[in-house]
């Protein structure tokens, strides 16, 4: 089997490589927060959103002039600057024990009903860069505005390996 198709046994950085990603610098807050904070073996990560290496924030309404095709690319991008707060918080992605859950909010059109689809986005990403470890509860909901008008964000718990 090849790490494709077993990524449990490659590192989650070497995993990115494969994949072609090289992680931004961890977004900074846009308020008064901070981007994560560490409690025992658990990392709450703040929402992140679809932030792109020039400082291009994907904005619009998924139903309504976004597809969802978009807007899962956007829950990818979102999920790549989450990976970019785990490695400032970390240090190393390696020391992920496993990805707890994510909490999906996309920006919709009062009758989309493809949630899931769109958080997918992340999902896929996280399940490729830490295989089983990657495996999560996940809630994807809609909402009727998120700041900015930015299309999707992700916010993620994360359990750390026993030091």
């Amino acid at each position: 089997m090849s790490n494709n198709q077993n990524p449990t046994s490659t590192h989650p950085e070497q995993r990115l490589a494969e994949l072609g990603i090289t992680l931004p610098p961890a977004p900074a807050p846009i308020a008064n927060f901070v981007t994560h904070i560490q409690e025992g073996n658990l990392v709450f990560l703040s929402g992140q959103g679809p932030l792109d290496a020039n400082g291009v924030l994907s904005k619009g309404k998924v139903g309504a002039g976004v597809s969802v095709q978009q807007a899962y690319d956007d829950a990818r991008l979102t999920g790549i600057n989450l990976l970019a707060v785990m490695k400032d918080a970390l240090g190393d992605l390696g020391r992920v024990k496993r990805v707890v859950k994510l909490l999906g909010m996309v920006n919709a059109a009062p009758e989309f009903c493809d949630h899931p689809a769109v958080i997918n986005g992340c999902s896929d990403l996280f399940n490729a860069v830490f295989g089983a470890k990657g495996v999560h509860a996940r809630s994807a909901v809609g909402m009727g505005s998120l700041p900015n008008q930015i299309t999707v964000e992700i916010e993620a718990i994360i359990a750390l390996e026993d030091a």
